[in-house]
């Protein structure tokens, strides 16, 4: 019987109460599952891009439901950092939980200015700076599905974040082992992957998209053997920890990721299926760790 079990985990030398966070996204910047989720029970709340000016997102229809899953084509509707400074960081504060914030842009020079203000905020442990926005001035292809562009921005965060520096990285590329190496190479601290894999749906009885957008990212309980197949590619291609997300809804689906090399995993799809799920996958590690007498919960990680 296990009685003091140690469910900490450090990443780029922060440290967490325990390896469950909440996928960008998902969970809006906290406030909106406040009421549902005790979130001091969270390692860390990870916040829904903030791009360095208010953001209007992509038109509806932009969220289409799929076997297993769902579709999103939101585009990072955000209403800036101003916004997000003023109201989303005072409310993350009032809790014992590290505050991760994820971050958007259509250009380099995007990211930077909100990599700067985030700077001066102490309260923000760690940045997680999302990869899958379109480069404008690549035409429109996302930075993180060109080795060389998601190095360059990679050396760029860098250079001007004062906090560790998380790549989010797309699913939608030939070799994600290739990408992990090359945002370690630009001196990116941590990764975390998957973001949603492009799928589209069509409604035939309508012979419409069901997307404005047409296509849209899928995540959900289908993405799961896709992402832990990543997870693992990427922790045996790089030295730095990766977080690990894509389909998670159970304790049982989060000790897969930890086994298959993730340091932490993220929380996404499931919180809009039951609100309680972030917490629920939290007491369901613990209950492992006691079944199988783990007394670290870091023994998981990469244990097969």
């Amino acid at each position: 019987m296990v009685i003091n079990m140690n469910t900490q985990v450090t990443i780029a030398g922060v440290t967490f109460k325990n390896p469950v966070m909440t996928a960008s996204g998902t969970f809006g910047s906290g406030m909106e599952y406040g009421e549902f989720v005790d979130l001091n029970r969270l390692g860390a709340v990870v916040t829904k891009g903030v791009a360095n000016v208010p953001w209007e997102g992509n038109p509806t229809p932009r969220v289409a439901e799929v076997y297993g899953g769902m579709l999103n084509a939101i585009g990072l509707q955000n209403p800036g950092i101003d916004v997000f400074l003023e109201r989303d960081i005072p409310f993350l504060k009032q809790y014992d939980t590290r505050i991760i914030v994820n971050v958007c842009g259509r250009t380099v020079e995007d990211y930077v200015e909100t990599v700067e203000r985030l700077g001066e905020e102490q309260a923000v442990s760690m940045l997680e700076i999302n990869v899958s926005c379109p480069n404008v001035k690549e035409g429109a292809i996302a930075f993180g599905q060109k080795a060389d562009a998601l190095y360059h921005i990679t050396t760029e965060m860098k250079k001007h974040a004062k906090q560790p520096v998380i790549m989010k990285l797309s699913p939608n590329v030939t070799d994600i082992g290739e990408m992990a190496k090359a945002a370690e190479a630009g001196g990116a601290d941590a990764l975390s992957l998957i973001n949603t894999i492009t799928g589209m749906k069509i409604d035939i009885h309508k012979r419409k998209f069901a997307l404005a957008n047409k296509t849209g990212g899928m995540s959900g309980p289908a993405i799961k053997p896709v992402a832990v197949r990543m997870v693992y590619q990427a922790a045996h291609a790089v030295k730095i920890p990766v977080i690990g997300m894509g389909g998670i809804a159970t304790g049982e689906d989060a000790v897969e990721f930890l086994l298959a090399g993730a340091s932490a995993v993220s929380v996404g799809a499931m919180n809009f299926v039951n609100p309680y799920a972030t917490v629920e996958v939290v007491e369901g590690i613990e209950a492992y760790m006691r079944q199988y007498h783990v007394e670290d919960v870091t023994e998981l990680i990469g244990a097969v």
